[in-house]
């Protein structure tokens, strides 16, 4: 995975440094060389009017008329020869599409998607979605593949560019035919109607690992369907009912219906306006540019706010009849209404810190001296361990209403999104994995808001020095490691080594964030 971004980083640099240079060319090319005589001086021309005057009138072309290039024509009016922008009104993205065609786009590096506007019917059996144009040509078919007006295929998951895991999904075959022809007499007739549009996304790749399952997931499909306030239906290829399980807290925050098995759901269901495939900006990102109302990553995050808070306030209120029915409440302990408040109550309290402890590899080998440490430093601290079965809306229960979270790099580090803007976020950074460490926690991190503070260890703090010489590259040199590929990367600094904390040196990162966290 670290290989196929480093590539993908490697590319996007070299074609940016491609048209930097075009860029550079045209602007000091050689027709800047007519102004300059052979004495090196330059040489005064006439002012020219027309081309002034041509300038002057395109500004004021522009001026004119920049509200229905900028807008969409359903989204202004004119009153009194004052052109209005109505924000409150939406415009569809299938607005522009004429009924009964589909139109892709497959000029992403991440994913591919495809828009189908009119006579939409689904075909499980055959990995099929159709679409019936009404166009009037009158010809008898003799075959249904004499039918076919379009034809694309797709696969629907937003790792484009990674060709191994590419080759896992399955394809769908998205195909235009003559509506009156034969498949629309003999087949696909509609059994159940939908009245609102359908996103179709896949299931499969790496969903199982969480930074994946938000990433390539739970994120894009924000992305795509917070459009439409929950009014679409989601048809999932390689379905997993474990995956709706852990995630129906969120889901239910962006679809008011239930999902289809693409593949065990044998009906014919019927739409008007699909989307297959996901957008996707970036490493667990949103780039509000390019989002309906300039959402952002907090506007997600927002999301997770309202998708738990149910299931939180429920939990919280069995843990405080279990602590009072054994001991008297803790002055340290949070009610709800200061939780769902964000702790800003006026009560003088220690900062919180939740530790994400891993086991096995990249653990944290002193890990109680480490608790007892962030004690004497002033912290509250709560140990949390999670796994695959553990409960979403626990672990934000936990970390909504932390001021800190230390954690060593690996993939429950997703989980910083469950912390609140501004607070802290201390990732422990073993050798040869700072690049991933900082892109796709790191970078995202800030992005959220997070005071993000960074621990890079030392290669005494790492297992891996008393395996390796101390002047072997695997201590030295891990750049040099790393780029042999994702393999030696993965063997050697992933599922090989596990961290020492230098306390003496730990203790000054995390008194820095005590600070901050007492006077923010």
């Amino acid at each position: 995975m670290m290989k196929q971004h480093q590539r993908y980083w490697l590319e996007s640099k070299k074609g940016f440094e491609e048209n930097e240079e075009k860029i550079s060319s045209d602007h000091w090319g050689s027709n800047n060389n007519n102004n300059i005589n052979s004495n090196g001086y330059c040489r005064k021309q006439r002012p020219k009017f027309l081309p002034i005057f041509l300038l002057f009138s395109l500004v004021c072309c522009v001026y004119l008329f920049a509200p229905h290039l900028l807008f969409p024509y359903s989204l202004i009016s004119e009153q009194d020869g004052v052109v209005k922008v109505d924000s409150s009104r939406k415009a569809s993205i299938f607005t522009s599409m004429p009924y009964g065609t589909l139109q892709c786009d497959r000029t992403e590096f991440r994913t591919d998607t495809c828009l189908m506007r009119g006579d939409i019917r689904t075909d499980s059996s055959s990995k099929s979605i159709l679409l019936f144009s009404s166009n009037k040509t009158q010809k008898s078919w003799e075959s249904e593949e004499e039918e076919i007006i379009q034809h694309e295929r797709i696969k629907p998951y937003t790792r484009k560019w990674e060709t191994s895991v590419m080759d896992t999904i399955d394809e769908l075959d998205l195909i235009v035919k003559q509506k009156g022809g034969l498949s629309d007499k003999h087949h696909h007739s509609c059994q159940v109607n939908h009245s609102v549009p359908a996103i179709v996304f896949s299931n499969g790749g790496y969903t199982g690992n969480v930074y994946h399952e938000f990433n390539d997931g739970i994120l894009p499909l924000y992305i795509t369907a917070q459009q439409f306030n929950k009014r679409v239906v989601f048809i999932v290829l390689e379905y997993h009912k474990w995956w709706f399980t852990k995630y129906a807290d969120i889901l239910s925050r962006l679809s008011n219906y239930p999902p289809i098995n693409f593949a065990a759901d044998t009906r014919t269901h019927c739409f008007t306006e699909v989307i297959v495939g996901l957008r996707i900006h970036g490493e667990l990102s949103i780039d509000s540019s390019l989002m309906p109302e300039n959402k952002s990553i907090r506007d997600f995050r927002n999301v997770l706010d309202k998708a738990y808070w149910p299931r939180i306030k429920g939990l919280m209120k069995e843990e405080e009849l279990v602590a009072r029915s054994t001991s008297p409440p803790s002055p340290e302990s949070l009610s709800i209404e200061e939780f769902k408040n964000g702790r800003e109550d006026t009560t003088p309290r220690s900062p919180k810190l939740v530790i994400l402890s891993r086991k096995g590899s990249r653990s944290i080998i002193n890990e109680d001296e480490l608790v007892e440490l962030a004690e004497e430093i002033g912290f509250q601290v709560q140990v949390l361990r999670p796994d695959r079965t553990t409960e979403l809306a626990r672990i934000y229960m936990a970390l909504n209403s932390s001021d800190a979270m230390v954690g060593v790099h690996g993939a429950a580090m997703t989980h910083f999104m469950f912390i609140r803007p501004s607070k802290v976020f201390i990732q422990i950074i073993p050798l040869g994995t700072d690049w991933a460490a900082e892109t796709y926690y790191g970078e995202p991190a800030v992005k959220l808001g997070l005071k993000y503070m960074p621990y890079k260890i030392l290669p005494k703090e790492s297992s891996l020095y008393r395996d390796y010489e101390k002047n072997d590259p695997v201590l030295k040199d891990p750049e040099s490691v790393n780029s042999k590929g994702w393999e030696f990367t993965k063997r050697v600094y992933l599922d090989r080594q596990m961290v020492r904390l230098n306390l003496r040196r730990f203790g000054r990162h995390l008194g820095k964030a005590y600070e901050y966290s007492i006077s923010s």
